[in-house]
């Protein structure tokens, strides 16, 4: 009975295992590692940036249409860039209806070009007024082609002169200020007015015209003078409705 009640003078036997290795990937190196590689001689350069006209304006669809930031650095010389070449180069005058000299790439002639300067504003911030008595349009010019400009009347284009050679007027052809919504109903001989600060100048019509969006050449600068409207067609973006007049007066 002894030996049964008595307790074993043997320890307890217990046994541990650590914990399984981790799963870590190989480290690697924090070396920095250089690849010698020919050099190549690219030019990043650009030879000038566009302000883009305002989205849904009506030169947003005309490719080149933007104004340059640095004119003088367009390829070849001073001047504006239509898509994606130069498109007869114009060199804004110092003096308001000065000449410059031109290139075409058929031969040079002389264009004629007035800049817009800051004396040729009027106080409303407008920089002249437009007249089509055959179809009631009474309306001012803003400098620009953006939203901001034809909320309150027509604009324009900034790479065009503002006296001679070719002014270019863009206006909306819808809502509310639809100023040019019936040019395309214009007859040969009908009356357009400019007045500027210049003077005030008459035009007759001379030709009315569906052009593509991206014919950018009624924008070009001219030997006579004239004077070129632009505005959407109805339902058809990729056309535009152009009238353009010759001075009488």
């Amino acid at each position: 009975m002894a030996a049964v009640l008595s307790q074993s003078a043997w320890a307890a036997d217990y046994t541990f295992y650590g914990p399984e290795q981790g799963l870590f990937a190989r480290p690697t190196s924090d070396d920095t590692i250089y690849v010698d590689k020919p050099k190549i001689n690219v030019d990043r350069s650009k030879n000038t940036a566009l302000i883009p006209p305002a989205f849904g304006s009506a030169a947003s669809y005309l490719p080149g249409s933007g104004t340059a930031l640095t004119p003088n650095l367009t390829p070849g010389g001073s001047g504006i860039v239509s898509g994606g070449g130069i498109s007869n180069v114009v060199a804004p005058p110092t003096i308001s209806g000065n000449t410059n000299t031109g290139n075409t790439g058929s031969g040079s002639y002389e264009s004629s070009f007035t800049l817009v300067t800051p004396d040729l504003y009027y106080a409303g911030g407008y920089i002249g007024s437009l007249k089509i008595p055959s179809i009631g349009v009474d309306v001012k010019i803003y400098q620009g082609t953006d939203d901001a400009a034809l909320r309150y009347g027509v604009g324009h284009f900034e790479n065009t002169s503002i006296w001679k050679g070719n002014v270019a007027i863009a206006g909306h052809n819808r809502g509310v200020n639809s100023y040019f919504g019936k040019i395309h109903t214009l007859k040969p001989g009908a009356t357009i007015q400019l007045t500027a600060k210049i003077g005030t100048r008459k035009y007759q019509v001379d030709r009315v015209a569906k052009i593509a969006a991206t014919d950018v050449s009624v924008l070009s600068a001219r030997q006579n003078d004239i004077i070129t409207l632009i505005t959407c067609v109805r339902d058809q973006p990729e056309y535009r409705w152009c009238v353009q007049a010759k001075l009488v007066g």
